[in-house]
This record gives structure tokens, sequence and C-alpha cells, in this order.
């Protein structure tokens, strides 16, 4: 049976030639992927992880921490990443309900997961920005050729946690067909080869840093400068050896702002995608008639990977993010009683295709309320299909706020707000921001005669949620808009702050 997505990976691997470069000048060969990937897995066999036992990481981007993610793959077990803002609070949920047999994190946080992983059975090791740590000083005990452990197309190979409407955050279940056949399905789509060499600014604890940039450069054979973190001036200085860059519409206004920005600095690229969060029209124009790019926004998401693009020949609308990827359907429903309704019209998105995933963990009765009798998942995304068939994402019924790339559920940051002395009730939007995309606010109301500010209101939030979560704005309100039923109108209040952050 072999090991369905790591074979496929192996076959286009030339070992002498370079996968990865970084800012202080270190090269990986994929001779060197191999070779490291395999002693990691057999670290982590040595560590008693079997398959299909859940591997969560917590760990700053580095090469060794992409060379984990394919271990993981190799071994069997399946990739559980978090991000690196998550707080030891919010860390206890996940391991909890993923209870990991292996946890990686940081080494200033290993005494404190510790204690959270130890309560559920797993163990913790090390890693860190530079490549180093008590699981890499396992894994240089370890021999190269590693056996890898059968996984056929229907087996998971990863775990992301995901944000909802309501209750925590659930973990949606992807295969290794999954994440296969979209990243060749990507590859193809974009152009991908083996002479490409992508600039990778993105986290790799999000779908758009992993599975996207990491697994299409993977299956291409091609080449990655592996950036810690986005820098308008190191990426400009790229484009002179780089062909493609993926990022959230944060790193293009970015880019739209600083002076360098113009033809000849990227004349030797060839792709710029954009996605994660909505790209404002303006961004798209203001990147095109700088240098000459019309900027490939894509549309996925963590149940799914991608689900369309643009075309990378022909007309790249801003607003609309293209048209369904080769093997993806979609379409667009009323969303209570599923009923298709006419191109040109709002409904919800739903889509059905190798690229959807199984289900979320431990969670069967909220796997089947998201799925039509006919297979299609219902995304929460709502849209409408234009006269020539491209998509256009026009809201969410889910009220959920996409920040810099980032997923943020309102509940759990108006859950923190609300529990604070002073406070009546909270709503949390997002609104449109200029450099993220939607800014996370707060609109709270206060009891009489309660003397809590916007500054107490986030200090009070600084230990509690990842720094991502955390309100850009809190305003403060007499009283929250509500229908007839009682429910509070956040559409309302999108509307009356929309041109918050405008200045």
């Amino acid at each position: 049976m072999g090991n369905h997505l790591f074979d496929a990976i192996r076959a286009v691997a030339t070992p002498d030639a370079v996968f990865i470069e970084t800012a202080d000048g270190r090269r990986w060969t994929y001779g060197d992927m191999i070779a490291l990937s395999g002693r990691l897995a057999g670290a982590l066999q040595a560590l008693g992880v079997r398959a299909g036992d859940r591997v969560a990481v917590q760990v700053e981007k580095s090469p060794e921490a992409l060379m984990l993610y394919l271990a993981c793959l190799r071994a069997g077990a399946v990739y559980l990443p978090l991000n690196t803002a998550y707080t030891l609070a919010e860390l206890d949920y996940f391991i909890g309900d993923a209870e990991p047999a292996l946890v990686v994190v940081g080494p200033k946080s290993r005494e404190g997961v510790a204690a959270i992983a130890g309560n559920h059975g797993g163990r913790v090791e090390t890693l860190d920005a530079s490549g180093s740590g008590s699981l890499i000083e396992r894994a240089a005990d370890e021999p190269v050729d590693f056996t890898d452990v059968e996984r056929g197309p229907d087996d998971l190979a990863a775990i992301l946690y995901t944000s909802g409407t309501t209750g925590r955050s659930k973990g949606a279940m992807l295969t290794h067909d999954n994440l296969l056949s979209n990243a060749l399905t990507l590859r193809d789509h974009w152009r991908f080869t083996s002479a490409d060499r992508l600039i990778h600014a993105l986290p790799i604890f999000h779908t758009h840093g992993l599975f996207v940039a990491s697994n299409v450069t993977l299956l291409s054979g091609a080449s990655m400068y592996l950036l810690p973190k986005f820098d308008a001036d190191e990426v400009l200085t790229l484009m002179e050896t780089a062909t493609v860059m993926m990022g959230v519409p944060t790193f293009y206004v970015r880019l739209v702002q600083h002076p360098g920005l113009t033809g000849e600095a990227t004349a030797k690229m060839r792709l710029f995608v954009s996605g994660s969060a909505p790209l404002l029209a303006e961004t798209h124009r203001a990147f095109s008639e700088k240098t000459g790019h019309a900027l490939l926004e894509r549309y996925g998401m963590t149940e799914t990977n991608m689900n369309t693009s643009n075309p990378y020949e022909g007309d790249r609308i801003a607003g609309t993010v293209g048209f369904p990827l080769p093997g993806v359907l979609l379409r667009v429903s009323e969303p209570e009683g599923g009923r298709p309704v006419p191109d040109g019209e709002t409904g919800m998105i739903e889509v059905k295709g190798p690229n959807v995933f199984r289900g979320y963990w431990r969670m069967p009765e909220k796997t089947a309320a998201e799925f039509r009798a006919d297979g299609f998942f219902i995304t929460g995304d709502l849209g409408k299909i234009d006269e020539r068939g491209y998509v256009h994402i026009v809201g969410r019924g889910k009220d959920l706020v996409i920040s810099g790339g980032y997923n943020i559920y309102p509940k759990e940051v108006e859950t923190e707000i609300d529990a604070m002395p002073g406070v009546v009730e909270s709503a949390v939007i997002g609104l449109p921001h200029p450099d993220f995309g939607e800014g996370v606010t707060a609109v709270v109301v206060r009891a009489k005669g309660a003397t809590l500010d916007e500054k107490a209101v986030l200090d009070g939030l600084k230990d509690r949620l990842a720094r991502y979560k955390q309100p850009k704005r809190v305003l403060f309100v007499e009283d929250l808009p509500r229908n007839t039923m009682g429910k509070v109108q956040k559409n309302v209040l999108r509307q009356t702050y929309e041109d918050l952050y405008k200045a």
C-alpha cells in the first residue's frame, strides 16, 4: 500500500536539488529532507508514537519544524499544528480534546505544557527556532533509513482546529488524499515546476503555509526561501531570484506601501497568490498598477483546503475568488432548505470533492449536521456566482472574523470580556481593515456606574487570549441592537462602524 502522501513527495524529490534556503544562509537539499525526516520518524517511534496517534506541535517556524510534519506522515502519525500564540489555557483544551501521544513545544513552554500533557497521557519534547531541542537530540541517534509506515488515501494525516458558530474549536480531520489531491491540483493549476522558487513567509501551523505553500512546493520538486516572518525589505530583495510568492492580504498591503515595489523589482516573478482573508479591491488595483502583476486570489478553508482559484491565464477579477478548481463541485444554495439558487443570487456556498475533510474529531453529530444528504459540505460562507461563472464571497453566516489570515471565533472573545467586572454584555465583530482584512472589534455595554474603559478591557485580555484574537478597538454603547427574537444584530453593528479603520 505504501505511504500515500509521502510516496508522492518522494517520487519527485531529486536528492541534490535545493529544497529550503533560510535567511541565515542555511541550505537543505531534498536528500537532507529525506534523511532528517527519517531520523525524526524513528525518534517518534522510539518515543512510543504509533500509527494513528496524534502529535501536537507548537513551535516556531524552522526547517526542522517542517521536517517534523513530514516525519509524522512517514511514521503514520496524525499531525496537529497549533498556533504559537496560544496560551496555556487554550492549549489545555486542544490537548485534552485530541489526546496526543506527544506534544512538541519550544523549550520555554516545556514545564507548563508538560503538566497539561501529563494529565492526558502524553509526553513532551522540545524544538526551538534554531533547530535544536530534545527531539532533535533524540533523532541524532536514529538511522537515516526509515521504513515508512503504510498509510492509505483515507487514513488521517492531520487534524487542524477550526472555529465555528457555537461551542469550542473543532478538529477538522484531513486524510492523506485530502492533502495530496488538493496539492496536485494546485500544482497543475498554478503551473508549478521544479524551476520555481517560492517566497514562504507564512506560518506553518495554518492551512495556507503548511498544506498549500509547502505541499505544492514538495510535490513540484521546487525550492523555497523559508522566512520566519514577513519583512517587506527582505521579500523585495528575494524577488531577484524567486518566482512565486504566497501571502495574506496584509503582505500585499505592506508591499504596496513600500517605495521599492515596482515593475522592475518584480520582473522575475511569475505569480503572486493571495488568500486566507478577503483582499480589498483597492489593494488588487494598486498592486497591479505598481507592478503589472495581477494578484491571484483563491478561496479555501481549513476543512477543505482550496476550493476555487482565479485563473492562471485569463482575467483575475478583483473581489472574486475565481472558479471551482478541477475536481471540486461548488454550488450556492438556500441556507435552510439547501435548494440551489440561480446565478447572481446570494446563498450558502457548498462544496464536494476529494479535498473535503472526513469530519470533525470526535463530533459525529456536528459532522452530520454540516453535510447535505448528497455529500456536499456546508461551508458557512455566503456567496454568489456571477454571469461569467466567477465565485464571489459576500459574507459569512457564522460571524467568523478573519484577521491577518487567522480565524477568530467571536464567542470566545465575548466570553472573556463578559466575565470582566463592570461588563453587562459584549458583541465581537470583524470590520474592514486596510492591513488585516478584518479588525477584531468589541462593542461593550457597561454596567451602570462602571468606570471600565478601553485600556482596561484590552489589558484584561492580554494573558487570556492569543494576541491575534485580542480586539484592535473596544467601543462602548448603551445597548446592543436586537431583532424581535432578542438576537443581537451584528450586521447592524458592522454597518454602523464599517468605517472605523478607514483612517
